[in-house]
This record gives structure tokens, C-alpha cells and sequence, in this order.
């Protein structure tokens, strides 16, 4: 029977409650505004972390799993190298990469690939276009798994007598020369004469690479005749099994050591850094849930806000339904009613303003991943039910935190006191 009346009191309080919502609709809108954005927020935080996780991942991934990036510079466990946030370090030449290459030195590795890149004015009579230039090696087309449309890829003797020929993106193919035949035609990169000798296959974006919006060029005729550097900015190897990558990934480091003149094997003075693709999953995951974890707490400062506007219009319920009080005493309810009463008041406001955010984050992140995928980007869209879960306690969370004290102060007014106040 106790069970029956608290369900018929708590049905009483909700009626209440959402009488007084209705009553003062503008003020109950403005104090759940708070509560909205901050859930909203905490929503579209967690599914565009979670979209922009699994593109990462799919990115990298897509590059292959048996694949060893090597970079200039020395970083730290679970950071990034300087020299993949835009820092220029020269601390790799296209000798390392021919020494990683040596089956002698390194027998697991299939191949290797040097990179040197940059961006240049490429034309054709009377076209021209800004695009990426990538210098490369032979080794790219087995270590990228990239595949042509038409001609052929650039050979060793290219590589290393500055050859001055290019195989075209799709997208650059199109723009230059559209249905024209673009095989044996003179471009100009950079007002140097280079003959196109292969087109390749559309592909999209792989690793962050646009494959099919740049041009591909020896990387020694990139260093010294377009950028006019020594150094190279990436070297790729190709693993023969998935099972010698951490053996690999030690021939690596012991060769670049020898030939850098380090004699510390501990790591703390290599100039170079060595990554498989699992390292660069495992980095990137600690970077976005770091990331997603500094935007969920500036989020909860909306939550903050919004709930001191939820405690300041309960005060003044508090004052406006002070003889409301003093009745409702007068006739048997006791402090316990009372509390409970505004409490279930301020968590029905929240519950309400959160469910209305939880509405407003999932149409939000969806247009996101609407529009990423329209510019060309392989976005999930994701919402979990931890999300949904989070949003609806957070809301009720907040609700029991910020209508603590205006419940406190309702249920400790005196009964004769409130039914004298005007």
C-alpha cells in the first residue's frame, strides 16, 4: 500500500510540475536553455569525436596494416613527431632510405619509399593549377598499392639521374588536359619541362593523400631541381608479414642509428622516428580522447550555467508559492513533501531541457556528417546509447545539484509564517 501511495504522490508532483512548466512557458524555456546547449553539446562532442575516430582510423588503416612510417625528428610515447605537425627538421636524407632499402641490412622489408613534397604551379599551355607535388621513389607504387590508368610509373634510372618526368592524379589529368591524351605531352612544373608518362587510377583520399589532386615526380628531381633540399620529409616500408613488423621496426632503428652516428639504444638521442601503422592508431586514439574530454568539459560549463538559471528560478517559484507552502503544511504535508516536491520540479525541468538537447545534438551531428560526406569525407554517423544514457543523467544530475538548496529553503519555511506573507 506504501508503494501505491508514493506512486500516486510522485503522479501528483509530475502533474504539478509540468503544470508549472506550461504555466510559464518563455521562463521555463530560458532556463532550460542552458541544460539544452550543454546537453546538445555533450552529444555532438561524443559523435563527432566518434565520426572523426573512425575516419582516422579508416584512413590509416586504408594504407595498409603492414606498413612503417619513418620521420625526421624524435618524439615522445603517444605524441606526434615535430615534423608531422608542420616543422620542418632535416635529419633524413634519401641515403637512409636507400639503406633501409638494402636487403642486407633489413631482410623483412619488401620495399621502401622515399618522399619529398610540396606544392608548385604545374601548366600546360594554357592551363595551370597550384597542386601537390610528390617526389617520390620507385618503391611507391608496391608500398602505396596505387595502380595507373595509362602509361607507366617512373623507373630507377629516373629516380636517380633527376629524370623530368611525371605521372598525373586523375583529378590534375582532368583539369589540364580533360578527354585530351596527356601520355608524351611536355607540362611545366614550375617553369621546368616535364613529360607525362602515366596517368593514374582514380582513388580519393587514402592516409590523408589526395591520390588523385597531385602529380608524382622522382624525389631526387624533387629535392634539388623544385625544392632545392638535401633532405626528405618521409620514408614508407613495406613489411613482408604482419608478424615481423616489431623485428623490422628494430633493423630500422638500429641501421639509422649507425648511420646518424648514435650510439644510445635506449632512443632518447635518435633524430628519427619509427611508427607502424598500430602505434599510429593507438597515438591518434590518446590525442581525440584527449581532445573529446577538453570539449566535454567546456560543455559542462554550459551545464554549469544553466544550472545556476534552473536554482534561480526555483528560488523564485520558492518566493512566488510561499503561501502555496504554508497551505499545503497547514493540511498535513511535511517537510519531506515539500522537498520533494521542488526537487522533482527542478530534475523535470532539466529531464526536460535534456531531452530536448539530446533531440537538438543528434539532428546537429547528423547534418555534420551530411556535410562532411558532401565534401568528400568517408563520415560515419555516429550516436551511442552510452551517449543517449550520459545526456539523460547528466540532465537529472544537474537538476539534483541546483534544486538541493531552493527545496531546502521550501520545505524549512515555517507554516505561519508563509501563510502571512504577502
Amino acid at each position: 500500500m506504501s508503494f501505491l501511495n508514493f506512486l500516486l504522490k510522485f503522479k501528483q508532483f509530475l502533474s504539478i510540475s509540468a503544470f508549472g512548466l506550461l504555466s510559464n512557458k518563455l521562463r521555463s524555456f530560458l532556463t532550460m536553455l542552458g541544460i539544452i546547449i550543454g546537453v546538445a553539446a555533450v552529444i555532438i562532442i561524443m559523435s563527432v569525436g566518434a565520426g572523426a575516430q573512425s575516419l582516422i582510423f579508416a584512413q590509416v588503416k586504408s594504407l595498409g596494416t603492414n606498413i612503417i612510417g619513418i620521420l625526421p625528428g624524435k618524439s615522445e610515447k603517444n605524441s606526434p613527431p615535430s615534423s608531422a605537425m608542420g616543422i620542418v627538421i632535416t635529419t633524413l636524407t634519401y641515403k637512409d632510405a636507400m639503406a633501409l632499402k638494402n636487403k642486407k641490412n633489413i631482410p623483412n622489408l619488401v620495399n621502401v619509399v622515399a618522399y619529398s613534397k610540396g606544392v608548385a604551379p604545374i601548366s600546360w599551355k594554357n592551363q595551370s593549377v597550384n597542386t601537390n607535388v610528390s617526389g617520390v621513389s620507385d618503391g611507391f607504387m608496391d608500398v602505396e598499392g596505387g595502380e595507373l590508368k595509362e602509361g607507366r610509373f617512373l623507373n630507377k634510372a629516373e629516380e636517380k639521374g633527376l629524370g623530368r618526368v611525371v605521372i598525373l592524379g586523375s583529378d590534375i589529368k582532368k583539369e589540364l588536359f580533360g578527354d585530351s591524351e596527356a601520355l608524351g605531352k611536355k607540362i611545366k612544373i614550375k617553369r621546368l619541362s616535364f613529360e607525362v608518362i602515366g596517368v593514374m587510377k582514380e582513388r580519393g583520399t587514402v592516409a590523408f593523400q589526395d591520390y588523385d589532386n597531385q602529380v608524382f615526380i622522382p624525389v631526387s628531381t624533387m629535392q634539388k631541381l623544385i625544392l632545392g633540399v638535401k633532405h626528405i620529409g618521409l620514408i614508407r616500408a613495406k613489411v613482408d608479414k604482419q608478424e615481423n613488423i616489431d623485428i623490422a621496426i628494430s633493423d630500422i632503428q638500429r641501421v639509422l642509428r649507425e648511420r646518424h652516428n648514435i650510439t644510445d639504444k635506449s632512443g632518447d638521442q635518435d633524430d628519427f622516428t619509427v611508427r607502424s601503422s598500430a602505434q599510429a592508431l593507438e597515438i591518434i586514439t590518446v590525442i581525440t580522447d584527449s581532445l573529446n574530454f577538453f570539449l566535454a568539459a567546456m560543455a559542462m560549463l554550459s551545464l554549469i550555467v544553466g544550472g545556476i538559471g534552473i536554482m534561480n528560478t526555483m528560488l523564485i517559484s520558492v518566493n512566488e508559492r510561499t503561501r502555496e507552502i504554508g497551505l499545503r503544511k497547514a493540511i498535513g504535508a511535511n517537510n519531506f513533501n515539500i522537498l520533494n516536491q521542488f526537487l522533482i520540479e527542478s530534475v523535470f525541468l532539466t529531464l526536460v531541457g535534456g531531452i530536448i538537447g539530446i533531440i537538438v545534438g543528434i539532428i546537429v551531428s547528423y547534418l555534420i556528417s551530411f556535410g562532411a560526406n558532401l565534401l568528400g569525407y568517408n563520415w560515419d554517423f555516429i550516436i551511442s546509447f552510452y551517449s543517449i544514457i550520459a545526456g539523460i543523467l547528466i540532465a537529472v544530475l544537474v537538476g539534483l545539484i541546483f534544486g538541493i538548496y531552493p527545496a531546502k529553503k521550501a520545505a524549512g519555511l515555517s507554516p505561519i509564517e508563509a501563510l502571512r506573507y504577502e
